[in-house]
């Protein structure tokens, strides 16, 4: 007879005491309470949020004297009304609007034929390269990334230095516009694939195959079969990348020189550099606001997409 011990592994008895643990916590069949149990660490996390937001909206509507630095007693919506009333607020807000809006479209367009591929593809080894990728940016981090073109894309940086050994001068191609949406493309490109992902695996091969038997081309496939199969996949992946690039901080920051700040990047001065808290929170409030109203915009027209909950939301 064989001994028990050598037959069953250490780890299967560790996972025993688990599951035995996690029996007794929660019985076989649940109890009422089980869903709120489950439920507690993301309601406690969301209420935490809910404080702090109060608390944002609270200093919103205190203003700042300027004479003592200290906030008023009272509240008023001055700093609401200063905000809309100067330019700079309008350019920061059309800035990240539309900025967040070109970065939303070419990321899908980029991130489409890239999980299509991913998915689709017999080769493993090509698979295994593009997660490898896909991936590889996730352990690097946003901000060293950022740094990283400034090497790249600076006045003496790699392709400035290229450029000039046939002769062509010195480009700016930081420090702008465009060096933000490139900058913001690259960080949100992971993300928009990984949400296509799912939505492509579960087109099943067989519909493609059987358009192409029907005369289909593989354009009228794609645009006819694929696409529309795969707009739950596209709604979520717009709708991640357009609330992240409007909320970013570090592109604009690093990749922008100063010059190009989206609301984020205004909040944080507003907070850290003139110490004007209120007028940061009412930024703040409004940056919320503008990204909850065109959340709930996108959800009533195109649906949830792959962020739905249940299968009535459509």
């Amino acid at each position: 007879m064989r001994n028990y011990r050598s037959s069953y592994p250490f780890t299967w008895r560790v996972m025993d005491v688990f599951e035995n643990a996690f029996s007794t916590i929660f019985p076989k069949g649940g109890n009422k309470y089980t869903p709120y149990l489950l439920l507690a660490p993301a309601i406690l996390l969301v209420g935490t949020l809910v404080v702090g937001l109060l608390y944002i909206g609270d200093s919103s509507l205190r203003t700042l004297d300027r004479s003592t630095f200290q906030f008023s007693d009272h509240w008023s919506l001055e700093n609401y009304n200063r905000a809309f009333s100067e330019k700079f607020t309008w350019t920061i807000i059309w800035r990240s609007l539309l900025g967040s809006i070109i970065v939303t479209f070419v990321t899908l367009v980029l991130a489409f034929p890239y999980a299509y591929i991913m998915v689709r593809t017999t080769n493993n080894t090509l698979r295994k390269f593009l997660l490898i990728a896909l991936f590889l940016p996730f352990f690097i981090g946003q901000v060293v990334r950022a740094y990283g073109w400034l090497i790249i894309l600076g006045n003496q940086g790699i392709v400035n230095d290229a450029l000039s050994l046939v002769g062509v001068e010195p480009i700016r191609l930081l420090f702008n516009y465009p060096a933000v949406l490139f900058g913001l493309v690259q960080y949100m490109l992971p993300f928009g694939v990984l949400m296509l992902a799912p939505a492509m695996t579960a087109i099943p091969e067989e519909i493609e195959a059987a358009a192409g038997n029907l005369g289909a081309s593989w354009v009228n496939t794609m645009r006819h079969v694929v696409i529309p199969m795969a707009k739950p996949g596209l709604i979520g992946a717009g709708l991640v990348v357009l609330t992240l690039s409007l909320t970013d901080f570090a592109m604009p920051a690093i990749l922008g020189g100063g010059s190009q700040d989206f609301i984020a990047n205004a909040i944080y001065d507003q907070f850290f550099r003139t110490s004007d808290q209120g007028f940061g929170a009412s930024l703040a409030i409004i940056l919320i606001a503008i990204g909850s109203m065109i959340v709930g915009l996108l959800f009533s027209i195109f649906g949830a997409g792959t962020l739905a909950l249940g299968s009535n939301i459509k």
